[in-house]
């Protein structure tokens, strides 16, 4: 596979760190604890412009205006009537369009972000990757989801989920900053271990997000028993078979001692047989993971179909027979466009 990763370009001021933001403040003749004010605007009070930062000169807050102040503009919004999910369609500053889901649970907010404007991975089931990759998020983008969406409904958020449009791990430099800058005690101080990543298999950027010494849960979409089939779903696997995938997720494990999620989306007369579901045991066995089976989202531009609620516990009960902890992912926002890119594709193709 082709080197995945930009250049390292200099962040924009919300994606700095604060002693890179302390320089930058020093570099406009400004005092050092004008830095620690300008992170607090950022990452505590989640300003959307600069002329909510009272206590900044104004000489100071024209220069973050003329760096680029990254603040994100709600285009549109769908509630689900069935359960209060909404998904929000957010412009970015250069017109690209990316999607948000924030959802209430019994144990809190959690809101799923993207880490691409696009996806280039080309998963068969995903609405997100048709018409390809426009470009990386940055580290503010990320966060400015989490922010515009709390702004908009007034609500803490306390899990997110890096499993909207895009494939993280091919963003890694600015998801690596968002993970560190979300998770920052003079910031939003969210613990990273409510933080997880979903990623179709990239080996060698799992491998490197293991060496990290962070806490975040890492979810693998799998998705697949065999390597052929895998291939026939995700292109990804052209490049890396399921044992070296499973290998660096068993790294993972190892160097974080945190449990590994295997996410498997269940497409109906494709992967949702016993057999699949004893070879996927098979495949697991000894690992210490837990399996989130997801029916999968119709998509307009796909002919595949959701399994059956009979078959899914079928698969359920089966893979428990083998000693595999699994749950069936609960329906989000199904009557919102709740497949990852629908309702970006919608908007964009009008």
């Amino acid at each position: 596979m082709d080197d995945i990763q930009e250049k390292n370009i200099q962040p924009d001021l919300k994606s700095m760190y604060r002693e890179e933001l302390e320089s930058w403040v020093k570099e406009k003749g400004q005092p050092a604890f004008r830095a620690k004010q300008l992170f607090e605007w950022f990452h505590k009070k989640y300003a959307a412009t600069t002329e909510e930062m009272t206590n900044i000169p104004k000489l100071l807050r024209k220069a973050v205006d003329d760096e680029g102040f990254t603040s994100i503009t709600e285009e549109l919004r769908q509630e689900s009537k069935k359960d209060g999910t909404i998904k929000f369609l957010y412009r970015m500053p250069d017109g690209q369009m990316i999607e948000s889901v924030f959802m209430r649970y019994d144990y809190g907010n959690s809101i799923c972000i993207s880490s691409q404007a696009g996806c280039r991975m080309g998963c068969k089931f995903c609405a997100s990757t048709i018409g390809g990759l426009h470009r990386n998020l940055t580290a503010s983008e990320m966060l400015e989801q989490v922010y515009a969406t709390m702004r908009a409904t007034g609500e803490r958020i306390s899990n997110i989920v890096v499993m909207g449009t895009g494939e993280p791990l091919d963003n890694y430099d600015n998801l690596l900053r968002f993970i560190r800058l979300i998770s920052c005690e003079e910031g939003y101080n969210i613990s990273q271990r409510n933080i997880t990543v979903s990623s179709c298999g990239i080996v060698p950027q799992i491998r490197r997000l293991a060496d990290e010494d962070l806490t975040i849960t890492f979810a693998l979409s799998l998705h697949a028993t065999t390597d052929e089939e895998r291939k026939n779903l995700m292109p990804i696997a052209n490049s890396y078979g399921l044992k070296e995938t499973i290998d660096a997720c068993r790294y993972y494990f190892e160097k974080t001692k945190r449990r590994v999620t295997f996410e498997y989306s269940m497409v109906k007369g494709i992967n949702d047989s016993t057999d699949h579901a004893k070879r996927l045991a098979a495949l697991l066995k000894g690992i210490n993971c837990h399996v989130n089976l997801i029916p999968v989202n119709p998509v307009t531009e796909r002919d595949y179909k959701r399994s059956d609620s009979a078959s899914v516990e079928k698969f359920k009960l089966t893979l428990e027979k083998n000693s595999i902890n699994s749950t069936i992912r609960k329906s989000m926002g199904s009557d919102i466009d709740a497949a990852c890119g629908q309702l970006r594709r919608k908007y964009t193709d009008k």
